[in-house]
């Protein structure tokens, strides 16, 4: 509860609205070449494919998953221009059980490229960085 203070001599209590509790985070990317970031997302890292979006029978969107990450990635319309900058100042981090090594491994191993190799962190996490075809940054790091 807390007191209306705009007002001299109100003491008036007033409920708090109450916090945000999410439940869960769903990323979408817009990205310019819907095929070659599915590729990517699926062949290189790792996701699995949920589903496809069509519209008016084109593929516009793919949902994907990696565990409990869903991301959804959707065919730029280049209202805003086809060389506008996607991803600056902006960075999905993916925590897993798994080992961080050997998920950079298997990345490497199937083309990507890595923007840092696995390191341990002040905090405990060992992570690595790497950016998608349209430089969306990623960050996969240990629990």
């Amino acid at each position: 509860m807390s007191t209306n203070s705009s007002v001299p001599g109100n003491t008036t209590k007033h409920a708090e609205p109450e916090l945000l509790r999410g439940r869960s985070l769903s990323v979408s990317l817009t990205v310019k070449d819907l095929q070659k970031s599915m590729a990517w997302y699926h062949d290189v890292v790792g996701f699995t494919i949920d589903r496809k979006l069509e519209r008016d029978g084109k593929l516009r969107g793919v949902v994907l998953k990696a565990g409990d990450v869903q991301l959804s990635i959707n065919q730029d319309d280049g209202a805003k221009g086809w060389d506008r900058v996607k991803g600056e100042g902006f960075s999905l981090r993916i925590t897993t059980d798994q080992s961080v090594d050997e998920i950079a491994k298997r990345i490497k191993e199937l083309g990507g490229t890595l923007d840092s190799e696995p390191a341990d962190m002040p905090w405990g996490a060992r992570i690595f960085r790497l950016r998608d075809p349209d430089g969306f940054k990623l960050t996969i790091s240990s629990t």
